[in-house]
C-alpha cells in the first residue's frame, strides 16, 4: 500500500507540472504521453482510494472511531487539568458513541461550569479528535447565544434557520459536530427547536441524525457544582472522591429551574434527551499553577518558578475566607504570561 500511494503521488506531481509552468512552456510528445498516462493513473486511483482522497481534501468521518477516541483520552490526560470527572465522563462517552455502530440517538453532552474550568477547552479537544481540522473543520459548527441570537423578538426565525442549518449539515455528513457556547444566555425555548434531531427518531424526512454530536456548554449551574466541591473540601474529603452521581441530578434539576438558562424548562431536558450533565469543578490554586506551566512551555521558554508562582498568586480567589478556588480559572493565563515574559 505505501508503495501504490507513493506511486500515486508522483503521478500526480507529474500530472500537476504543466499546470505549475508557464504557458509558453512546450513539453516533448513523449513526455507528454506520459504525463497523460500519469494523470489517468492518478485519477484511477483517486476513485479506487477515497483515504486518499481525504489525505488531500477534508472528508466526513476522516478519523478511524479508534484512533479519535484514543487521541480524546492522550490530550485530555495530557492537558486537562483538576478535572478528573470530565475526564472520565467525556472520554467514555464520545469513546461508546464513536464505536457504537448503531446509535438510537446523536450524542448529546452538557458541560456545566464557571469560566476558565475548561468547558471551551475540552469541546476543542473533542472537535480536534473527531476532525484533524478540529474547530476549523467544516462538518465542526459553532453558535455563540449572543452573537448569534443576540435579539429576543427574531426567536421564531433564529428556530427556523437553526434547523435549516442542521439539517443541511447532517445531510451533508452525519458526523457533524454542533457546539452551542453561552447556554446560559441563550432565550429560553429556542434551543427546543433541535429537540427533534436529539429524539430516537430513525430518520427525519430521509435523513439521519443519530451519528451526529451536540455539545452545550454553560455557566448555569456553576454554584450547584461549587456548593459540592465545597462540602468535600469543608470534610476533609478529597477532591478526587466525587462521583459524578453526587451532583449530576442536582445539576441538570438546577439547570433545568434555572429563569436564566436555555434551558429552562427545556424539553431537552424534561424528556431526557441529554445524555450527560458534565461538572467542570472549581480550579484549585495548584491546578491553576499546572496551566501556568503549560502555557509557557508551549511558547517554548524555560520555566521560571518565581514567575510561574507570581502570577498565580495575583489570580483572586473565593470564598473570601478559604480563598480556595480561582474565580477565573484559567482563563486570564495567556494574558498575564504576555505581561511577564517579553515574547
Amino acid at each position: 500500500m505505501k508503495l501504490r500511494r507513493g506511486a500515486l503521488r508522483a503521478a500526480l506531481g507529474l500530472a500537476l507540472l504543466p499546470l505549475l509552468r508557464p504557458a509558453s512552456a512546450v513539453e516533448p510528445i513523449s513526455l507528454g504521453l506520459a504525463i497523460a498516462g500519469a494523470a489517468a493513473s492518478a485519477l484511477t486511483g483517486f476513485i479506487s482510494y477515497p483515504r486518499l482522497y481525504c489525505y488531500f481534501r477534508e472528508c466526513c468521518l476522516q478519523r478511524h472511531d479508534q484512533r479519535a477516541a484514543a487521541a480524546l483520552q492522550e490530550d485530555l490526560d495530557k492537558k486537562l487539568f483538576g478535572q478528573h470527572l470530565v475526564n472520565k465522563v467525556v472520554v467514555k462517552a464520545v469513546k461508546g458513541f464513536l464505536n457504537n455502530t448503531n446509535a438510537k440517538k446523536p450524542l448529546a453532552l452538557s458541560l456545566h461550569g464557571w469560566t476558565g474550568t475548561g468547558k471551551n477547552f475540552v469541546s476543542k479537544i473533542i472537535a480536534e479528535s473527531v476532525y484533524k481540522r478540529g474547530l476549523q473543520s467544516k462538518y465542526v459548527h459553532q453558535f455563540v447565544a449572543t452573537l448569534h441570537f443576540p435579539h429576543a423578538h427574531s426567536i421564531n426565525l433564529y428556530k427556523d434557520q437553526l434547523q435549516s442549518w442542521i439539517r443541511g449539515n447532517v445531510s451533508i455528513c452525519p458526523r457533524s459536530l454542533f457546539i452551542f457556547d453561552e447556554m446560559d444566555k441563550m432565550h429560553a425555548g429556542l434551543i427546543d427547536s433541535i429537540k427533534p434531531f436529539l429524539d430516537y427518531y430513525e430518520l427525519l424526512d430521509g435523513v439521519s441524525y443519530r451519528q451526529a454530536i451536540f455539545i452545550f456548554l454553560s455557566n448555569a449551574g456553576a454554584e450547584k457544582i461549587t456548593e459540592v466541591a465545597l462540602d468535600f473540601w469543608r470534610n476533609g474529603r478529597a477532591r478526587e472522591d466525587i462521583q459524578l452521581t453526587d451532583m449530576q441530578n442536582a445539576l441538570s434539576v438546577s439547570v433545568f429551574n434555572n429563569k436564566n438558562s436555555g434551558f429552562w424548562h427545556s424539553t431537552l431536558i424534561d424528556r431526557n434527551l441529554i445524555d450527560y450533565f458534565v461538572p467542570f469543578l472549581p480550579l484549585e490554586y495548584k491546578h491553576v499553577k499546572m496551566c501556568i506551566r503549560v502555557e509557557i512551555e508551549s511558547r517554548g521558554y524555560a520555566v521560571d518558578e518565581d514567575i510561574l508562582t507570581r502570577i498565580a498568586d495575583e489570580m483572586t480567589y473565593f470564598p473570601r475566607e478559604e480563598r480556595i478556588y480561582s474565580d477565573k480559572g484559567c482563563k486570564t493565563v495567556d494574558a498575564k504570561l504576555d505581561y511577564y515574559y517579553d515574547f
